[in-house]
């Protein structure tokens, strides 16, 4: 497997540290809203690599934190007249909601920043006493210029980060550059004791303390949207490599942006989609196969017509698997001469899969792969009769691929009722006796009712409007 590494700015080998356990840290939300399209994409596309990587054979350790204290979380809680804890407790939860809702597998660990401030501070204070950070009335700023590599990520050369850098109102800061790793606690602000007097963590520190907690000085993949490249993961990469003295992360995976209706989404613009409205109205997994239709790390345009399009390519394969099921229960146990060359046939399209995934997980191909199986399982299982070991494993293919992607997750039972399932039989003794008129009208009662019959070789299907 191949991965795009935003550091070397090239398609790189995978090769874990450790070929025991590929260990991937990916910056969650800040919980003081409801999750944004924006935020979705890396939760559904690093979902995807992680899957992938399992399926693999890898044994992946997947840890994606929570920031439960920030200056938006504090803002909103003054607002509405709570604490930081209701505020961030709540749109945790609200995360919760949405993230399953798209089918986000839980990852190892969700650390909160709230529960790690012992970290924290243990790699301020070992920054501190290596002379990279200092104090400052209460805060503590990082010595940006002291660590010669920054800006390796971004790949910005240091004197364009100091010409766009500035000094805040109430920073005392010795470099425009620097950065708050702790800050003093202003009146009525939550704070947590510290050798610096009263305050609370920065940032881009949270990270770096729960990198190293939960999975050790050095770790395999490092992802994220990519507005973190700078400053967030460049600012994690100097206080990690300057605390731990080596290699932070050996590959970073960042995707690309989300523009609505071709322009970029911001909060400014007024264009700004919440994971929960487009839910409301088209469900979550349209959203999911929306955000993993394209390349991860191309922009990508959201639209009312690009989501139509998403939801009737996510029908065609529910189509295909309902199909499929009804296949398998009324195929021949009989094998047949062609058992195995069908079998090779749908095969193929699994080493399809794995070699557009293999190539910097290339989902787009990847479903592309899947769309290849559909039209084989139509056109040559589904029309054809064969026997029901060919039947099966076409089904246990389609369940496979669709699954390492996490689509396809609300497949459910056909149920019709006693008269319906009267009406059905009904028509069929119709077409026995060839009573044309019969079945032609039952079938149109059934439609009149939104049910739809479609007659194959194993007998008849049937679909809901």
């Amino acid at each position: 497997m191949k991965v795009f590494n935003t550091m070397s700015r090239t398609k790189e080998e995978f090769v874990p540290v450790d070929e025991n356990e590929v260990k991937i840290y990916a910056c969650g939300p800040t919980v003081y809203n409801y999750i944004h399209i924006g935020n979705a994409r890396p939760l559904c596309v690093f979902d995807v690599l992680r899957r992938y990587l399992e399926y693999r054979g890898y044994n992946v350790k997947f840890v994606q934190n929570f920031t439960d204290i920030d200056d938006k979380i504090i803002k909103r809680a003054n607002e509405e007249g709570k604490t930081f804890e209701e505020i961030s407790e709540k749109y945790i939860e609200e995360f919760w909601t949405d993230a399953h809702g798209l089918n986000f597998k839980d990852a190892t660990v969700h650390p909160k920043a709230t529960e790690n401030i012992d970290e924290i501070i243990d790699i301020i204070k070992s920054l501190e006493e290596k002379g990279y950070a200092y104090a400052v009335n209460g805060d503590v700023y990082f010595r940006t210029l002291k660590f010669n590599e920054y800006g390796k990520l971004s790949h910005q050369p240091i004197e364009d980060l100091e010409s766009g850098a500035r000094i805040a109102v109430g920073e005392v800061k010795e470099d425009p550059l620097d950065f708050a790793l702790w800050k003093g606690a202003k009146e009525g602000e939550p704070y947590w004791e510290s050798p610096w007097g009263k305050g609370r963590p920065g940032w881009h520190i949270e990270c770096s303390a729960m990198n190293r907690k939960y999975l050790g000085n050095t770790i395999d993949i490092h992802c994220g949207g990519q507005d973190l490249v700078f400053p967030h993961h460049e600012n994690e990469i100097a206080q990690s490599e300057c605390a731990n003295g080596c290699t932070f992360s050996k590959y970073w995976m960042h995707n690309g942006y989300i523009n609505v209706d071709n322009v970029k989404m911001s909060k400014s613009l007024g264009n700004f989609k919440t994971v929960r409205e487009i839910a409301e109205v088209y469900g979550y997994e349209v959203i999911r196969y929306f955000l993993i239709s394209s390349h991860y790390r191309s922009p990508i345009n959201y639209s009312l017509e690009i989501i139509e399009q998403c939801k009737s390519a996510l029908e065609r394969l529910y189509t295909c698997r309902e199909s499929l099921d009804f296949a398998v229960k009324n195929a021949s146990v009989d094998k047949a001469d062609n058992d195995e060359l069908l079998i090779n046939m749908l095969d193929e399209r699994r080493n399809q899969f794995i070699t557009a995934m293999d190539d910097d997980l290339n989902t787009a191909d990847g479903l592309a792969a899947i769309f290849d199986l559909t039209k084989d399982i139509n056109t040559k299982i589904l029309d054809k009769g064969v026997s029901k070991a060919v039947c099966e494993h076409a089904a246990s293919l389609f369940d496979e691929l669709c699954g390492v992607l996490g689509i396809l997750y609300n497949r459910k039972e056909n149920s019709v009722d006693s008269e319906i399932e009267a009406l059905i039989e009904k028509r069929q003794e119709a077409r026995k006796n060839k009573d044309w008129a019969t079945a032609d009208k039952i079938r149109d009662d059934l439609k009149a009712k939104g049910i739809i019959l479609k007659d194959t070789p194993q007998g008849v299907t049937w679909t809901k409007e």
